[in-house]
């Protein structure tokens, strides 16, 4: 147990140390030896976990996206604050929100975007599939209480995904001066209660 959460923590230096160096010049400018050297470990401890930089970023991403969606769900409340359906709108739309903000997401758009092409073009990555169980379990919950339409989990959950991907990802190619990005925020909400609701 304890050389578990040993390990944990030596990776969490590394998953940290790799945050500031890519918050700093982006991936493609980061290197094994950087991130070794601010995790304060050799480039062959890095080795035996990562390949390479792109395999920890990916790791990062990881990390950072599960984490978001955490503290987005504990912001939609304990089951008795409401309906399954009100509490996954609230969750989905403010994880959206807080997701596009991300400096992490922010710099990967702004200096790597090809990194984020896979998982929107090509397969589905870890943090996407911890999404979907998620949803999944949240629909599942929609559907016993009745407050979210019957139908198909998985479908549901994966069409979910996408709307929110598509918010997440492609508000600041919509938003301008008289289109704020709060006012997206605010169609996503209603998108998401019409395609829920019974």
């Amino acid at each position: 147990m304890t050389s578990n959460r040993h390990k944990q923590t030596d990776d969490d230096a590394v998953l940290d140390a790799a945050r500031d160096c890519v918050l700093a010049v982006g991936v493609r400018r980061t290197t094994l030896t950087d991130i070794a050297r601010r995790a304060g470990v050799s480039r062959m401890t890095l080795y035996r976990r990562w390949p390479d930089v792109r395999t920890i970023v990916g790791d990062l991403m990881t990390r950072e996206w599960t984490a978001l969606a955490v503290e987005a769900s504990e912001t939609a409340g304990p089951p008795e604050a409401g309906p399954v359906r009100e509490r996954l709108v609230h969750h989905l739309a403010e994880g959206v929100r807080t997701f596009r903000a991300h400096p992490l997401l922010r710099k990967i758009v702004d200096v790597d975007p090809e990194l984020l092409l896979p998982y929107v073009l090509d397969r589905r990555g870890a943090s996407q599939r911890a999404f979907l169980a998620t949803l999944e379990s949240a629909l599942r919950a929609g559907h016993a209480d009745g407050s979210v339409r019957p139908g198909d989990p998985v479908r549901q959950a994966r069409a979910l995904l996408l709307i929110a991907q598509s918010f997440a990802l492609s508000v600041p190619t919509m938003a301008d001066d008289d289109h704020p990005a709060e006012a997206f925020d605010a169609e996503l909400r209603e998108i998401l209660e019409r395609t829920l609701r019974p």
